[in-house]
């Protein structure tokens, strides 16, 4: 049942101009039916990771040692990025440093002079967007050697939730953001 290639070029590729709404549920759910019982709980996981509720010590210790790859790096990334934001959030309120830091096995984050420079704006739609940019380019960076697997399916899933949160928050934002995400997933089939 693990066709990804079947999945992956059945994903819809709109055009550039794509003005309508996008039913980013709708498009999971057509993507999980296609997907094994395995797989299928590989993209709950990830999903549930968009729950903030969810976002436990547990959470983060089950994901960050899964043995899929994807969820494995993406995790810990958006581990490591949420400490940094809370780091930053505690300095800047004056709370005690590492309050509400959770455990991490990485204690050096790459990216972290990156998260702080985007911090220090004050325009607080950029600061969620510079961090969204920083999480799509770091999914990017984690699939740059992947063709037709579980993990693409993963990236296109994660980079759909960045997408659907910005229609939500602002449609002219999202819609360049789902724009990115046909491209991406159009150069990475014109790759193989």
């Amino acid at each position: 049942m693990n066709n990804y290639e079947y999945i992956l070029a059945s994903l819809p590729l709109l055009q550039p101009d794509y003005r309508g709404s996008l039913d980013a549920d709708g498009l999971l759910e057509e993507i999980t039916s296609q997907l094994s019982e395995s797989d299928g709980k590989a993209l709950s996981l990830l999903l549930e990771g968009w729950n903030a509720d969810s976002l436990t010590e547990g959470f983060y210790e089950k994901t960050t040692s899964h043995r899929n790859s994807f969820l494995r790096d993406y995790f810990l990334y958006d581990l490591q990025l949420r400490n940094c934001k809370v780091a930053w959030l505690n300095k800047a309120l004056g709370r005690p440093e590492g309050q509400d830091i959770m455990p991490c096995s990485e204690e050096v984050f790459e990216d972290e002079g990156k998260v702080l420079e985007i911090l220090s704006q004050s325009d607080i739609l950029g600061r969620e967007k510079g961090l969204d940019e920083l999480l799509w380019d770091h999914i990017d960076a984690i699939t740059a050697l992947h063709v037709f697997d579980l993990d693409l399916i993963l990236a296109f899933a994660a980079k759909l939730k960045i997408v659907d949160r910005w229609i939500r928050l602002d449609e002219t934002t999202g819609r360049e953001l789902f724009e990115k995400l046909v491209s991406d997933l159009k150069s990475h089939h014109i790759e193989e």
